[in-house]
């Protein structure tokens, strides 16, 4: 037991340091200053875009007297350009978008259909120039007019400026015509992502987030990448069992938006997109009233995204810079480092990333120790301390030296040796503390030789 008393403290300190080494490689980087609906923004801005549609006409007048429009139609370039913007969301690392059918609508018309807008917009034009009312400018330019070509197009403009084409894979119908979804394809890979939800679960008051580019956030007071960043509104579901006229199922929000954020998604407290802001309720006095917006349930977009053959899956490029923004919240800065430069090496093109490059190599002097990374001594003291751990038990419980158990043989009383015969009716008798009193042995030895003489005569 001596040896116990020693070896047994050894045993708990080496136990220790196996738990130990097992906490320290489990820590995960703390965020707790960061707010989940910072983490949202900076989680779906890489993958929210802003989509133009636009068709550009062009002109030919035939009156060759009237030389003051002829002047005003060289100064346009003798054509005009229509059509809109708004927002959509990247769902796949190769390139698949989701938006609004109406966001699009303009590829999807006649040419006929297209070039009548285009006409009216060049007729208000002329009719501010000359001062006069819409008929009187129309009635003039539509006998001179025709227009001689019509070039559509739709661009994707990444958050990162980037201007790429984009492809109508599947299209729904506009508002008040059918489920207003569309799906795009722009062409590259790696892609940052937002993962599609299930509208299914959503209840009344659910906290969302609307994403997009708000023309009414856009002004000349702003830089001109100042329209690159999109904008997050905070807000709640409102109602969740409305329809259109069609009879397209829509929610209810009460999240500030406006025109351009049509097609932006409106995203869950988990990042996923639950639906697709689509339309704005009723003007009041002729102004926007905030917090009646609607949008088209996730659920109906997948039917569009299943058309199209996309699949929602998120990126590498995602999973990279998740990672990295847990190791920068959490301040470990130099492994934030490693993350975000693997990002930029896979899609150069990411919004956000240089900025925290280069906040992560300001930072490198201030990053805490991730204790992962030792995970190989760490694995390697673990198994020595078990190896010594065996051994001290072995040590302590399962060998005993010879020297002890000699010891405890001596320890056990021998067995008393057996008393020598006694002649035949000779005894002699102990007294009471077990002791051979002498006048016994006398008077024994006398009558021993009172017989002795007896048998002699």
């Amino acid at each position: 037991m001596r040896r116990a008393l020693f070896t047994v403290p050894i045993i708990l300190l080496l136990v220790a340091v196996i738990v130990g080494s097992f906490v320290l490689m489990g820590m995960k980087p703390a965020t707790g200053k960061i707010s989940q609906a910072q983490k949202l923004a900076e989680y779906s801005k890489p993958a929210v875009v802003r989509i133009v549609d636009y068709a550009i006409v062009k002109w030919q007048f035939n009156n060759p007297y009237d030389t003051e429009v002829l002047g005003i139609l060289n100064e346009l370039g003798n054509q005009t350009v229509i059509g809109g913007s708004g927002s959509g969301a990247i769902i796949s690392s190769n390139g698949y978008i989701v938006t609004n059918a109406h966001v699009v609508e303009l590829t999807k018309k006649e040419d006929a259909d297209v070039a009548n807008a285009a006409f009216e917009q060049l007729v208000n034009i002329m009719a501010d120039y000359y001062k006069t009312d819409y008929d009187t400018a129309y009635n003039y330019m539509v006998k001179y007019t025709q227009y001689t070509a019509i070039e559509k197009a739709t661009k994707v403009i990444l958050p990162s400026g980037d201007i790429l084409d984009g492809e109508l894979k599947s299209y729904g119908a506009p508002i008040n015509e059918g489920k207003d979804v569309a799906v795009l394809k722009i062409e590259g890979k790696n892609f940052p992502t937002l993962p599609l939800g299930n509208s299914d679960n959503i209840q009344n008051q659910d906290n969302i987030w609307v994403s997009g580019y708000p023309a009414a956030a856009d002004s000349d007071l702003l830089s001109p990448d100042s329209s690159l960043v999109s904008s997050m509104n905070a807000g709640q579901i409102s109602a969740t069992e409305k329809k259109t006229e069609q009879g397209s199922p829509v929610i209810q929000i009460n999240a500030a938006a406006t025109h351009g954020n049509s097609g932006g998604p409106v995203i869950n407290h988990k990042g996923q997109i639950i639906g697709l802001l689509t339309f704005r309720g009723d003007t009041v006095n002729g102004q926007e009233v905030q917090g009646f917006n609607f949008a088209v349930p996730v659920n109906t977009v997948k039917e569009f995204v299943n058309q199209a053959g996309a699949k929602n899956s998120k990126s590498a490029t995602d999973q990279l810079y998740q990672d990295g923004l847990e190791l920068y919240w959490g301040g470990y800065y130099k492994h934030a480092l490693e993350k975000f430069e693997a990002v930029q090496r896979i899609y150069p093109n990411h919004s956000e990333i240089k900025d925290y490059i280069t906040n992560s190599e300001k930072k490198m002097s201030k990053s805490k120790t991730l204790w992962s990374d030792y995970s190989t001594i760490f694995y390697i003291v673990d198994g020595v301390s078990g190896l010594l751990i065996l051994i001290l038990l072995l040590v302590t419980f399962a060998f005993r030296p010879k020297q002890q158990e000699l010891a405890v043989a001596a320890t056990v009383p021998a067995p008393a040796p057996a008393a020598p015969p006694t002649p035949e009716n000779n005894t002699v008798d102990l007294n009471k503390d077990g002791k051979v009193d002498i006048q016994d042995i006398l008077m024994a030895l006398q009558e021993h030789q009172k017989k002795q003489k007896k048998d002699d005569e």
